[in-house]
């Protein structure tokens, strides 16, 4: 799939997915919530609730790993297929031109169609 590379197309293509958007603010708000739960728990004294509030804090802090690494693999392959893009667009620039023109052909028959 070739797609417009900018300044920052890698980002605008990785964060634009919906699947890795959802599944990000789903992360995300895991981390909130036991953060909020951490700090909740702060006023419990009992044994128990200190040993609830370390293992929300191992979790959140392994849920923060979990989504620094994941973000970090959505940005290195995002670089990497703008930079493999790049270079075949540049490498074959009248392909990548047919391509877009076949591209633009078919949604335009398409949209065309939806209409009748």
């Amino acid at each position: 799939m070739l797609t417009t590379v900018s300044s920052q197309g890698w980002q605008e293509s990785a964060m634009t997915d919906p699947v890795w958007t959802e599944m990000l603010a789903d992360v995300r708000a895991v981390v909130a919530h036991a953060e909020a739960l951490l700090a909740e728990t702060t006023d419990g004294a009992a044994d128990a609730a200190a040993t609830v509030r370390e293992r929300a804090a191992q979790s959140v802090h392994d849920a923060k790993a979990t989504l620094a690494a994941l973000e970090a693999r959505v940005e290195a392959r995002a670089r990497a297929a703008a930079a493999e893009t790049n270079r075949a667009v540049h490498e074959h620039p009248w392909t990548a031109v047919g391509i877009g023109a076949a591209v633009g052909v078919l949604v335009g028959l398409l949209i065309g169609r939806r209409e009748r």
